[in-house]
């Protein structure tokens, strides 16, 4: 499609023509869907951030000047929210880490309090990744099977009792066992 063609869409959409705002966003949702994949590399994280964009394009219409392509300016959409989501991810491991770090302390105090000598314990598994310390949380301290901790985290069972072996494997090592 040609430039004329594209500007003649632009107009029609503004106007509240939704065939033509359609129109445009087939046009460009693959190459918006291509970028935003660049960025992200999570084909599932891209999908919302492209549907995201194409709604936040379709809101904002009427401030599109046309000074540029109108793939210029939805990249632009793309790229703010992209930005914006890695600010919130940023401040959300931000809590978790000091939530982390002060249950952490409170479970040192309490195995100090009651005379176990679990603090050295607890420093390695903390140490450990997230993705092996909830499945060993939920298997062994909380009691659940693997079936229903491969449910509450939304991956395979098999996924689920390698990351506990590798965990605990982890922490014997460290351990010295």
């Amino acid at each position: 499609m040609d430039q004329a063609d594209e500007k003649e869409l632009i107009i029609r959409a503004k106007d509240g023509e939704d065939a033509a705002f359609t129109k445009l966003f087939q046009l460009h949702y693959p190459f918006v869907y291509q970028y935003v994949l660049k960025l992200t590399l999570n084909p599932d994280l891209t999908e919302d951030l492209v549907q995201e964009t194409m709604l936040k394009a379709y809101v904002s219409l009427h401030q599109f000047q046309g000074n540029a392509k109108f793939s210029t300016w939805l990249i632009s959409i793309a790229s703010r929210l992209f930005i914006d989501h890695q600010r919130r991810k940023k401040r959300e491991n931000r809590k978790t880490q000091a939530a982390g770090e002060e249950a952490l302390r409170k479970m040192k105090w309490n195995s100090a309090l009651h005379g176990h000598e679990w603090s050295e314990y607890l420093e390695m598994f903390a140490a450990l990744e997230p993705e092996f310390r909830m499945p060993i949380l939920l298997r062994h301290y909380y009691g659940f099977t693997y079936p229903e901790v491969a449910n509450m985290l939304k991956i395979k069972e098999g996924t689920v009792k390698s990351r506990v072996h590798h965990g605990l494997k982890k922490i014997r090592k460290e351990w010295g066992q």
